[in-house]
Parts: structure tokens; sequence; C-alpha cells
């Protein structure tokens, strides 16, 4: 850690008012652990102050504490490189081609996340968990398709992503979205558009609370869940608990804090202010769950920080920071290297774990791992098999997390999730530091480039170690490529084979039907309704 950024770290302890001291001993949990799993939407390694120090930021004030005081991981991947296959596969273990979810879910969806699938919350209830869930679901909100029916206690949040319904106050976005009940035209979904026929809502287990809900005080309700989910388990129940945290942030439209005393109808920060000022929102609100955690069972919880996919370049100064992973090749020819991409700033994410006295402190964490790798290492820590009936693609980690063990993936596959070739296509490998592309592609930039789909045969080779930007691939024929080529080609079909002859592969409904969009009151306009008061 660099001098320069030690004063951010002793502001941070004090911003997030969290115990200094500390116990470097590990051993086994002698009961069953609780776990907050955390999951950022649309964050960018970059984002997070202590994988770029040299940046001087102070974004992440409480996350730069949880990685002092625990462990922070420098090549976690998202599952995928959007919403709903990476959640899907966080909570199944499994890839998407596996668990049947391959692109996003709609509003109007008429199923989700296959119920074949059988998810962690599940797993973990049936061990006498409670379990509960706040923020964005996004795996389907019809009947058996909703949270509280895959294995979830309890759930408040939003049932898919915050800019896929109107409200009253729009946060930030690009293009602005207008307010419900607009007299202009409306703008219905387009990616990166606006949907503004329906209010976004904000249920509570099975029911609409609040539609369209206020984006300015989302946080707030969201620490509230969080405080009384945390207490009721600890001293109400006596229970273990899984928390899954799927914050709105930093997904646009962003809706950063007010200053005191402001109307809620003024928008007020510059526009090069919005996205920090939405991170330290974000960093805040994660302070206050570690807070709560350590204030309740602190040495007997696991608080786990990633997120879902990278930054959503086409949002431009609403975008975040893929840090040194720009896809150099790619945005020099045009397009995007981001969320939807495959490149590495559409999946490598900031992560951090943090467990006194069981995760030693201040450790760094350089093995390959990915967010499929939560839902085996849970259950191994919890006591709890996963089911025999089927195959898993996530790692058991318990040794990297306890143990610094540094050795992660041998493999790991990025599936396409909707900027170039099939959806689910398995279009990337990486092996140790070098990264395969059989398939390459872009999502739209700031500027609006798309680039174009382009199909590589022999596969392009990067090696990560000397290359992170992914600028100039291995020549065809060295032996280095030679080496490389052979053994992840091989993985690759092994995988596809695998897949291909695997009886427990689900397949997800994408139908839809706008009849099923959430509505508490098909009445009025867009479907208006507060039961909140």
């Amino acid at each position: 850690m660099s001098a320069g950024f030690l004063p951010f770290l002793l502001s941070g302890m004090l911003m997030c008012g969290v115990l200094l001291h500390m116990s470097d001993h590990v051993d086994k949990p002698s009961r069953k652990p609780n776990f907050i799993v955390i999951l950022a939407d649309d964050i960018g390694w970059g984002d997070l102050d202590t994988n770029q120090p040299e940046a001087k930021a102070n974004n992440t004030p409480c996350l730069n504490l949880m990685a002092e005081q625990g462990l922070r991981f420098t090549d976690f991947h998202s599952p995928a490189s959007t919403c709903s296959p990476s959640r899907a596969a966080v909570l199944t273990g499994r890839y998407g081609l596996r668990n049947g979810v391959t692109h996003n879910f709609a509003v109007s969806s008429v199923a989700g996340l296959p119920l074949s699938e059988v998810t962690l919350p599940q797993l973990l209830q049936r061990d006498g968990y409670y379990t509960a869930m706040i923020g964005k679901w996004h795996l389907g909100h019809i009947g058996p398709y909703g949270p509280t029916n895959r294995g979830f206690n309890y759930y408040l949040g939003i049932p898919y992503s915050n800019d896929m319904g109107c409200t009253d106050v729009p946060g930030y976005n690009l293009p602005q979205c207008p307010p419900c009940d607009s007299s202009g035209p409306k703008v219905i979904s387009v990616h990166g558009g606006c949907y503004s026929k329906v209010g976004l809502p904000l249920i509570e287990n099975d029911s609409i609370v609040e539609q369209p809900l206020d984006l300015w005080t989302l946080t707030e309700q969201y620490k509230s869940a969080a405080t009384r989910i945390i207490q009721t388990a600890r001293y109400n129940r006596g229970q273990p608990y899984l928390l899954y945290v799927a914050l709105a942030h930093m997904h646009v439209p962003l809706a950063p804090p007010l200053p005191p005393d402001a109307p809620s109808t003024a928008f007020h920060q510059e526009s090069s202010k919005v996205y920090a000022d939405s991170l330290q929102e974000m960093d805040s609100l994660v302070g206050a769950l570690k807070s709560i955690s350590d204030d309740t069972d602190r040495d007997n919880t696991l608080i786990w920080f990633t997120g879902d996919n990278g930054p959503w370049e086409q949002k431009c100064q609403y975008a975040g920071s893929v840090g040194p992973f720009t896809g150099t090749w790619q945005t020099s020819r045009g397009g995007g290297s981001a969320k939807r991409t495959t490149w590495e700033g559409g999946h490598r994410v900031p992560t951090v774990a943090y467990w006194p006295g069981m995760i030693p402190a201040n450790t760094t964490s350089s093995a390959l791992l990915s967010g499929m790798d939560i839902f085996p290492t849970l259950l191994s820590l919890a006591g709890v098999p996963p089911p025999s009936d089927r195959h898993y693609d996530g790692i058991d980690a318990t040794n990297i997390l306890l143990h610094g063990e540094q050795s992660g993936r041998e493999f790991l596959f990025h599936p396409n999730s909707g900027a170039a070739g099939k959806f689910g296509d398995l279009q990337t490998v990486r092996m140790g530091k070098h990264k395969a592309f059989y398939i390459t592609g872009t999502s739209e930039s700031c500027g609006g480039a798309t680039g174009r789909q382009q199909v590589h045969n022999p596969p392009l080779i990067f090696d990560l170690q000397r290359d992170r930007a992914e600028e100039t691939p291995l020549k065809v024929g060295t032996p280095e490529y030679q080496a490389v080529v052979e053994q992840i080609t091989r993985r690759r079909e092994e995988l596809l084979w695998d897949i291909a002859t695997d009886e427990s592969v689900s397949t997800a409904d994408y139908s839809i039907d706008e009849s099923l969009a959430p509505c508490c009151d098909p009445r009025r306009t867009v479907c208006r309704c507060d039961t909140l008061g």
C-alpha cells in the first residue's frame, strides 16, 4: 500500500465507524457462519480505490477498510458480463449453458431462472438458515419464479434493473429519461433507452408496496431492511443467516444523495460528480452493513463484496472505470469493451472478502476465481452438500479465503452475453495468464461506435501478465502461442462436449406477455400506488 494512500484509509476508518482491532488467528468456524453477499451492479474494477491507489481518489473508504481488514482479490470475475446470466450463475454455481439463463429477462417475461435449478438460498434454507434478499432480482418475477419461491424467506427490492420502469423524479441517465405521466412521447424499452410504460415497482415478498418507487430514498430503505434482517436473525430467531444484497448501484439511473433540505425534484451535481457521489453512497451503504454485522455477530459473519459485470460504457460520464483493462485491441477498431463483452473490462470486477478471525487481515489474492465459486464455497463453509444429480462449474475457494492458498482455477470460460455471436457462446477462454478469443465483438461505446463481430480461427491469444490492456495478441506460430492454443482449444471442446451430454442442463423460457408487467393498480396511469405510508 502506498504511503499516499494511508491518510485515505485512516479517514475511512473513522467514516465507516468500524473497530480497528483485528485478530490474525485463522481457524475453522465453531458454529454455522452467517453470510452477507453484496453484489454491485455495473461496477468497474477501477472503481475500488485500493485497486488504483495511484489515482488518489477517496470514493470507497469503507471498502478500502474492509480490504485492509480482510482479503482483496485482483483476478476475480463475474460469471457473465450482463445482469441475469451473471446472477443466475452466482446463485446456482453453473454456467448459463447449464442453468439455461444466457441473456436478460424483461419486464413482461413469463418465466425466469428455470424451476429445475436449485439455488444457494434453497439449500441453506433447508439446513436451517434464515435467508433474505434485498435489491435487484432479475431472474423472473411471476409466481414461482420470484425470490420467495426460490429459497428466500424475505425479499425487498426491484424485480429487474432500475431503468426498466419510470419514476416521478428520474435519476441521471444518458439519454435522460422523462418522469412518469410525462406529456412527451413514451419511449419503450430499447437497450440503453428508457422504459416509460410502467412505473418502477418496489416489491416486498410477493406484493408491490410502492409504484413508481422513489429512487432517491431507495438506499435508506435498503439499509433499514438490512438492519432489521440481521438483528432479527441474530437476536430473535437465533438462526444463522444468508443476506444477499443486490445493489441498485452503480446501474443507471444514478440517484446520488441530495443536499440537506433540497427539494427532491432538484438535480444538483455537475455531471462529472454524479458517478463519484453515487459510488460514495454505495460505499457508505456497504460500510453500514459491515458495521451492523460487526455489532451483532462480528466473528461469525463472512461478508463477500463483488460485482455482476463491468461498467456500462455506453453511459459515458455515468459509467465506472475499468482501470488498466481497456480492451485496446477492440477499442482501437471501434466499439466498447466493458459490459456485454468478454474483454477484461466486461467481467473483471472488484472483490473483497471480510471475516474477522477467519480471513487474515490485509491480504491480497491473485487467484483466478469467478462469482460461480461463491455457491460451492458458502455451502462448504456451512457444511451443506450440493445436490449430486447435476454438474457444477464453481470451485470451493475455502482454502483461498481462510488459508492464503493462491492457486485458483486452471481454466475459466467467458460466455457471450449480448455483444457478438449467439447468446451463451463460450467465446473466450482463460488459462493461467493467457486468454484466447474465438469471437470478438463489442457493445456500444460512449461515442456510439459498436465495432463488428469477428470469428477468429485460430484464436487471438493475449498474455495478461504483460498486456493487461489486451492490446497486442501473441503472434500465431510462435512457440508460446502453440503451447497455449492446443491446451485452451482442447479444454474448450471438452467443456462444450460435457455440457452437450449433460442431462441436468436446464432451458429458460424467454417468452413475453405484456399483461404480466408488475402492476399494483391497472386503473391508474403507470400502475400508480403507494402502500408504504
